[in-house]
């Protein structure tokens, strides 16, 4: 898909404006890294129609999906009232950003960012997204078991417990606030889950799937993976945190009716209407308790969700 200047100045507009909500005065600040500079430019002049005080903090690329950035880009995102950070590694699950939030400053990430994928994923009406987020919430939130199956052979039992139910509109306007962009999913880091998750749609480092990934989970960890390369990420976190590398992180349902196909991006396919992705790894950023250096999504299309038993109006 070729981007135009256009393109891509709307869509920063819209970050910025409608997501954000930038306001004069606030310092604004813009981390990106080599990768993603261009992205980071763009972003950068929609905040300077904003505010005088906005900076942009370029760093090398992480070496993996929550790594943390240098200390003197955790240090400005702490010290910003406003951040977003289109990076090529996500900072997403990370205690720089979690610590950002802490400290009041609202923002957003955009990990593993595309030119094509901001334009697709910004070209929305965020106000419908959050509704479509309001009304899976509350089909979900309370719930003590959700379950999700496939045509596919996914069949997974989730329970929240004491964990509360996550809404990522995209509409970032109060301290503290965070989202990924482009945005719309309901989610939760439950506190347990066992069964067979099937993925079929896109997953790190792989892309838009081929072939389904197998996943076997017993009382909240990961005891089987069927793909070698997914295996071998999840065994390099174990090298540091053990056990915790297999932790079931993540429940997640997709809200944005904008994207109505998926494209091999992980940031963009998990906010599809009508999916659902699962994540090992951290969950710490998300309302868990473990913390580790990795968060992999996989994408599932087309599942049946559960609450309590009832089936759960997914948006489409």
């Amino acid at each position: 898909m070729d981007v135009s200047d256009t393109q891509l100045s709307e869509a920063a507009e819209t970050a910025v404006t409608q997501c954000l909500a930038v306001a004069d005065g606030e310092a604004f600040v813009v981390v990106t890294d080599d990768k993603r500079r261009r992205i980071g430019e763009y972003l950068y002049e929609a905040g300077r129609e904003r505010t005088d005080d906005v900076v942009i903090v370029q760093y090398p690329p992480g070496p993996q999906h929550g790594a943390e950035p240098p200390a003197a880009v955790a240090a400005a995102m702490r010290d910003a009232d406003v951040f977003v950070a289109p990076t090529t590694k996500s900072v997403s699950h990370t205690r720089a950003r979690s610590a950002a939030c802490e400290n009041g400053a609202r923002g957003a990430t955009m990990p593993g960012i595309t030119e094509a994928v901001m334009v697709a994923g910004l070209d929305a009406d965020y106000q419908t997204i959050s509704d479509h987020c309001d009304a899976v919430y509350e089909q979900v939130a309370g719930a003590k078991e959700v379950r999700v199956t496939t045509d596919a052979g996914t069949d997974m039992t989730f329970e929240a417990g004491s964990r509360e139910w996550h809404s990522d509109t995209g509409l970032v306007h109060e301290p503290g606030g965070f989202s990924n962009l482009p945005a719309g999913e309901v989610f939760v880091a439950p506190e347990t889950a066992t069964g067979t998750y099937v993925v079929d749609g896109t997953m790190r480092p792989h892309g838009l799937l081929d072939d389904e990934l197998r996943f076997e989970v017993e009382d909240g960890f990961v005891t089987h993976i069927s793909d070698d390369a997914v295996r071998e990420q999840v065994e390099e976190g174990a090298e540091s945190v053990g056990r915790d590398a297999y932790n079931l992180a993540e429940l997640g349902i997709g809200t944005n009716v904008g994207v109505t196909e998926l494209v091999g991006s992980v940031l963009l396919d998990e906010k599809a209407a009508g999916t659902v992705h699962i994540a090992i790894g951290d969950d710490a950023s998300i309302g868990g308790d473990t913390e580790a250096p990795l968060h992999l999504d996989g994408i599932i299309k087309s599942p049946a969700v559960y609450a309590d038993g009832e089936e759960v109006e997914l948006p489409r």
